[in-house]
């Protein structure tokens, strides 16, 4: 089930900061991210990159989306609750490198 909701502006912030290309992650961070969305998907029956394979992704979309179900869906069983309750540390973990991201180009 989904609700609608206002985004907040740390939020905004955060898809904002993101850049257009995929995230540069250490193959930890990927596979966790990667699990993250597969977990969601599976457990809520969506797609959320169709055809898309996760390198490709761009970073910006992945947060926005990580983001959008964060606060719109609304778990009903375990895989849900399970999937939904890691949203928040994946969205950290897509700031904090798109920070670190951005410093990366600020120093070229």
């Amino acid at each position: 089930m989904k609700k609608n909701y206002i985004p907040e502006l740390s939020e905004v912030r955060m898809v904002q900061r993101a850049p257009e290309r995929p995230f540069v992650l250490s193959d930890e961070d990927a596979r966790y991210l990667e699990r993250s969305l597969r977990d969601v998907e599976a457990a809520f029956g969506i797609v959320g990159f169709p055809g898309a394979p996760f390198t490709q992704i761009p970073a910006r979309a992945l947060i926005k989306q990580f983001i959008d179900w964060w606060r719109s869906l609304e778990p009903e069983n375990e895989a849900q609750r399970d999937a939904h309750g890691r949203l928040p540390s994946a969205i950290r973990l897509m700031d904090t490198v798109s920070t670190w991201m951005a410093e990366q180009t600020q120093r070229r």
